[in-house]
């Protein structure tokens, strides 16, 4: 990777990958773009490095960059999460197949690698749920997951038909000490960090007993340039490699929390749509197909995440950040 061109950079994953490849890559090799530029996370990306304004449903803006720039991967990081895809699934549909049909597009035309996520959320009620397969039945029940399911093959299409170098991982739920949650099923697991520091009794909407896999930003910062920079002789599978970090559920991030802070508390207030959602996700993948391929190792547990997020976020909060 020399010039990298990422789309949907103001978003959870982008706005800490921008900084995360400007370190490896150098500022002026990292184009950042976002549909709006006036956004707090937009504009903090402009000051940093390079960013532009992108549509990436406007196929011709998006060509017109990746030409400027010479770029040779593009980045896609546009979607509608899951649960906020469910409240309008023809937008979800809209937004994230044409964001990935036009990186896809566009870098067979300009001859790009293109890295897209895919998600937990490929699989549905019928994939096995513990220790589920690199390759399994993949029958999502969200629009989310269709999508997902639909961008791995299209990755897989773009690679045997013309030769574009796709890949891609299926990230499970992110935790991050930087963004807010921005409407995934599994953000629960951001929210609950915040409100432990405020001092808040926390609400889960998840419940108890619903296991899910989990990351930490780092990491899941690191599998992207792990993957994108693997021999790709060395890839048997492009699109998508299960990864993951640690399965958790809502019980046992509280009690890691309380274990540092024993006047947290936690009730329940289960979101069925959101219940429903997580219910159908695996409860653990095995991501054997990324150790072996890659290196895949991850670094945090959900110990040492703890204590970095609420290391990281009580110190924003005693400086009036959050």
């Amino acid at each position: 990777m020399k010039n990298i061109l990422i789309v949907g950079a103001g978003g959870q994953i982008g706005s800490e990958l921008v900084p995360h490849l400007q370190r490896i890559y150098g500022a002026d090799h990292v184009v950042a773009t976002d549909i709006k530029a006036d956004t707090k996370s937009s504009q903090k990306l402009a000051q940093n490095g390079i960013f532009e304004e992108l549509d990436a449903l406007n196929a011709a803006q998006f060509a017109e960059l990746v030409g400027r720039y010479r770029i040779d991967t593009i980045f896609n990081l546009v979607a509608l999460l899951s649960a906020t895809g469910e409240k309008n699934p023809q937008l979800a549909w809209k937004i994230n197949m044409g964001a990935l049909l036009n990186s896809l597009e566009i870098a067979r035309e300009h001859r790009c690698a293109v890295f897209t996520p895919s998600s937990i959320g490929a699989f549905g009620e019928s994939s096995p749920h513990d220790n589920t397969p690199q390759d399994t039945v993949m029958r999502p029940s969200t629009i989310y997951g269709v999508c997902k399911v639909t961008g791995e093959l299209l990755g897989d299409y773009y690679h045997s038909r013309f030769g574009v170098d796709a890949r891609s991982v299926r990230f499970p739920g992110i935790i991050s000490n930087e963004t807010l949650p921005g409407g995934g099923t599994t953000d629960y697991a951001v929210e609950i960090y915040y409100a432990a520091v405020r001092g808040q009794e926390f609400v889960c909407p998840i419940p108890q007993g619903s296991y899910m896999d989990m990351m930490y930003m780092p990491d899941a910062l690191d599998a992207v340039v792990q993957l994108m920079e693997a021999d790709p002789a060395k890839l048997v599978h492009r699109n998508s490699f299960n990864i993951t970090a640690m399965s958790f559920e809502p019980s046992a991030i509280y009690e890691a929390i309380r274990r540092r802070r024993p006047d947290f508390k936690m009730t329940y207030n289960v979101d069925p749509v959101r219940a429903a959602i997580a219910n159908s996700w695996p409860n653990k993948m095995d991501d054997s197909c990324a150790r072996a391929e890659w290196g895949w190792s991850p670094k945090w547990d959900l110990e040492s995440m703890t204590d970095d997020m609420l290391r990281v976020i009580a110190d924003k909060y005693s400086k009036g950040l959050i």
